[in-house]
């Protein structure tokens, strides 16, 4: 005998629901609890149920949203590297970069499984997100852009993916859950060590009450456009904006705190430091010129950090790639404070080069890649090895630990670099390479690093490569 649990609604008009009653024989509901009774397992039980807020086609264009506004949040943390005085703020500025581009770039991924296409998706833009971006760029301090970046966008956004994860069907849209979820792993200590940061900014002397004054301005800019998903209630737009009185331009100069002494006319320690520690081709001057060299990749976070900007929307991929390598280069700053303190010294009693930064910051993206990748990273890759030998026979663990792992990421890096060098120009390579040493000359000479009289013939491969120290 059949068995209706339900029983259909009658049609009474076009929009009346209609249920699919439910059709279930008693004898056979009957012999599948007795089989359930016979089963010996007590799993854990699956509490999660049927049902969400959104289709397919809202669920897309919120992520859509959420793609754009982390990846506008790499790009804009990129454009300030150069302008970051401050060390530590630097270092988490290039972490940072690569958490916002990784959080796209798996934004990017699960939307492309929810029908849209990968050229639809890069291609989209948002014109309330831009302009919310370029107020929150015109920042007048460090400080004040680590309130944009963290306590206005960056908590918004997190709040955010939580209501998806809450508001999302736990089952149909299990993909999605679990992006937010690993983007948030992310979040959770970019966020905290913004609050610590800013505390710090306070403590050192920033008036605490400007920077309330610019978080709520953001805040209400935020809210003008419906919030980060952009269905919040909207409140009126602050007025003024910075931004429409004077357009951002990144900055070109880099800058430093207070405990670095700095050096950028000449390429060489030797020569910044007024004399030789240890002889000029010992392993001991060697090794401790690998150290202080990648203590001062501080730069490479400015560069790689730059690029991201100034090529913008030309490429996902080429942007996601220099996060990651602003990433490297800020993990490399690190490993080279932390070796030279393992070394005996203050990191900060050795001065700080910015030969390569001084000449990279001005100029064209296609150039300073190139004498990074071309000259700086190349180099690298012809020595190291060696000196790793070396390290090792003279049973040197720290060099041999720290070196191993940058050989890896440099290996890394050149591959990564032929392909975001072809999104910057379509010169060739021979053609890149004069002009580059062209252009290094000519900032070399401009520094006092270089002798005046001398030609792009006469500076060489190797002599850009020992002068800016990559």
């Amino acid at each position: 005998m059949l068995m209706s649990t339900n029983s259909p609604l009658p049609s009474n008009g076009a929009n009346q629901t209609h249920e699919i009653p439910t059709v279930s024989r008693a004898e056979e509901r009957a012999a599948a609890a007795q089989r359930a009774r016979a089963y010996s397992y007590r799993f854990p039980k699956d509490r999660r149920q049927l049902g969400g807020k959104f289709s397919v086609e809202e669920n897309a264009h919120r992520l859509l949203r959420f793609f754009y506004f982390e990846r506008r949040l790499m790009q804009a943390l990129g454009a300030w590297t150069l302008s970051i005085p401050e060390f530590e703020v630097k270092l988490e500025t290039g972490r940072h970069i690569f958490y916002h581009a990784d959080a796209a770039r798996l934004l990017r991924e699960r939307l492309q499984e929810l029908e849209k296409r990968f050229a639809d998706i890069d291609a989209h833009r948002d014109a309330e997100i831009d302009r919310f971006i370029e107020e929150m760029l015109s920042a007048s301090e460090p400080a004040e852009l680590v309130v944009g970046v963290h306590q206005v966008a960056g908590r918004a956004l997190q709040t955010a993916y939580r209501h998806h994860i809450d508001d999302t069907d736990p089952i149909t849209d299990a993909p999605t859950i679990r992006v937010l979820r690993r983007i948030l792993t992310d979040y959770e200590p970019m966020l905290e060590w913004a609050e610590q940061a800013i505390a710090a900014y306070v403590e050192g002397g920033i008036d605490e009450a400007r920077l309330g004054s610019w978080r709520w301005h953001l805040q209400r800019l935020l809210g003008s456009m419906g919030g980060v998903t952009g269905a919040d209630p909207r409140n009126a737009e602050p007025a003024p904006l910075r931004s429409a009185a004077k357009p951002f331009a990144r900055g070109t100069v880099p800058l430093r705190d207070v405990r670095f002494e700095t050096f950028k006319n000449t390429g060489d320690y030797d020569t910044a430091d007024g004399a030789a520690r240890f002889p000029k081709d010992s392993y001991e001057n060697l090794r401790l010129r690998f150290i202080r060299t990648q203590r001062d990749e501080v730069d490479a976070i400015e560069a790689f950090g730059t690029f991201i900007w100034d090529i913008r929307f030309k490429g996902f991929q080429a942007e996601y790639d220099l996060a990651r390598i602003t990433w490297d280069e800020a993990r490399h700053t690190e490993i080279g404070h932390r070796a030279l303190q393992a070394a005996g010294y203050d990191p900060f009693e050795l001065r700080n080069r910015l030969t390569g930064s001084t000449c990279r910051g001005p100029m064209d993206p296609a150039f300073a890649m190139a004498e990074i990748n071309l000259f700086g990273e190349v180099g690298v890759l012809k020595t190291i090895s060696g000196f790793i030998d070396t390290a090792r026979e003279r049973q040197d663990a720290l060099l041999v630990h720290i070196a191993d792992f940058i050989r890896a990421d440099e290996r890394t890096h050149v591959r990564k670099g032929q392909h975001i060098i072809k999104c910057m120009t379509s010169l060739g390579a021979k053609e890149l390479e004069l002009r580059t040493r062209e252009l290094f000359t000519e900032c070399l000479v401009s520094l006092g690093a270089v002798k005046p009289d001398m030609d792009v013939f006469t500076v060489s491969r190797e002599d850009i490569e020992h002068l800016v120290g990559e």
